[in-house]
């Protein structure tokens, strides 16, 4: 796989080279770039680093533990396994990264309403986490029931007491939840829609997913250099919006010894397009993913 020095991307117009952008309606531009213009002054300011780092500490659980699957290894013929453990993070899944952060964008912003997309429910969970340990108001959570019956985790939020609302298209998720957050973006200036996906979203939401996921990186390169004295040959993350793959991916990216290996979830294979859920290989080039410079 090619690389790119992800450090000096993306470009001003949200562009990872041939990838990004924003293909949105020109109403959603003025709330993109008032986004834009908040998340450059917090990236800035000390003190929103300060609180971000903290709560990442004192409530997410992090740094989260690499395990050595020493068993495993030794099954699969002597390669040695490490296991970056996010499902230790606070809500089960590293999911609560970026909630967190964008939170805290929130209510810099002054928003007094998230919007959240939840498919399985787990970003749905993070979302309404963040939201109430930061005081940015309880979440409108927007999802669509495509598997059927509400998962657990669905069953919890509307336990809660979270409001949510079916998607407005009978698309599979994300698609169906996009379409409803499109317009919360655009028409409510108290209002903050609050993305988990890396791809496919208009500028800024890729950088501001990968900035507050990265730390799943910058830790587990540590953790493997304190364990083991040596980078890793490979890192492996499944790819679906690409949040947790670029989380990992991006303090590697410019190790030239280092593979990054994304893997999709096939199903019944790519031609079978109501049977797999693969986010990147069906798609046309240019419009499928933002984290090209990822080496995806």
């Amino acid at each position: 796989m090619n690389k790119t020095n992800s450090h000096t991307l993306p470009d001003e117009r949200g562009y990872f080279g041939a990838y990004g952008g924003r293909f949105v309606p020109e109403t959603l531009i003025p709330a993109l770039d008032e986004l834009l213009a908040a998340y450059e002054s917090a990236r800035a300011d000390a003190e929103f680093q300060d609180q971000l780092a903290t709560l990442q500490a004192t409530y997410v659980g992090r740094p989260t533990p690499l395990t050595h699957a020493r068993r495993l290894s030794a099954q699969l013929g002597g390669a040695q396994i490490y296991l970056k453990r996010e499902d230790l993070a606070h809500t089960g899944a590293h999911k609560i990264n970026n909630a967190i952060g964008q939170a805290l964008l929130a209510q810099r912003m002054g928003k007094q309403r998230i919007i959240a997309e939840t498919g399985a429910g787990q970003h749905g969970v993070a979302a309404a986490t963040a939201a109430s340990i930061v005081g940015a108001g309880l979440p409108r959570l927007h999802g669509h029931g495509r598997y059927g019956p509400p998962t657990a985790k669905c069953v919890s939020d509307a336990a809660a007491g979270r409001r949510g609302a079916a998607g407005g298209s009978r698309q599979p998720n994300p698609e169906g939840c996009h379409q409803r957050s499109h317009p919360g973006l655009g028409n409510q200036r108290a209002l903050h829609a609050l993305h988990a996906r890396v791809c496919p979203r208009p500028h800024p939401y890729p950088r501001m997913v990968r900035d507050f996921q990265s730390i799943i990186g910058i830790e587990a390169r540590r953790q493997i250099l304190e364990a083991t004295g040596r980078l890793p040959d490979l890192c492996i993350a499944c790819v679906g919006g690409g949040s947790n793959a670029i989380g990992l991916f991006h303090a590697f990216q410019d190790d030239a010894a280092v593979d990054l290996i994304g893997v999709e979830a096939g199903g019944s294979g790519i031609p079978a397009a109501c049977m797999q859920r693969a986010s990147l290989t069906p798609k046309l080039a240019g419009r499928a993913c933002c984290t090209a410079h990822a080496r995806l």
